[in-house]
């Protein structure tokens, strides 16, 4: 099997062990007998045949069940009422943000107003590079008989 060259190896074989099947036990049948004997009826059909068998209980309606302790009505007109005040409180919140939104903007706008407007009177009423005027020094000024005198 092998070549010459090769050494040999010892070949182990394994078998594997099989299980029993597992016992099934079937359980004992009890005969029980029923707490009250059935009523056995015979019921004589036209044609002379005799049909014989136990008597079935007529089957029972449900019970009744009680009715609730608020009416269906009463329930109804809660949520409503419920819905509807939460639709009018929805309403006034929103009306209330619209309202601060708009006080916001319109103060935004304002100081940009201001902003822009007093970027203008610098630009205006600056004195960048005119010379021209009077110019009067209020710390050398002699106040006297309404007049500056310097």
């Amino acid at each position: 099997m092998y070549p010459d060259h090769t050494p040999q190896r010892a070949v182990e074989v394994h078998h594997p062990t099989p299980t029993p099947p597992p016992v099934v036990h079937p359980a004992p049948v009890v005969p029980v007998q029923p707490g009250t004997m059935p009523t056995v009826a015979s019921i004589v059909l036209p044609d002379g045949r005799v049909v014989t068998g136990y008597a079935i209980d007529p089957a029972r309606p449900e019970p009744v069940t009680a009715p609730p302790a608020v009416s269906r009505t009463a329930v109804n007109a809660a949520l409503g009422g419920v819905g509807f005040l939460a639709v009018c409180g929805g309403l006034l919140l929103l009306t209330s943000f619209i309202t601060a939104l708009t006080a916001f903007i319109t103060q935004l706008i304002t100081l940009a107003a201001v902003i822009f407007g007093g970027w203008i009177a610098v630009q205006v009423l600056g004195t960048n590079g005119h010379k021209g005027g009077t110019t009067v020094h209020i710390r050398r000024a002699v106040i006297k008989r309404n007049h500056f005198h310097g």
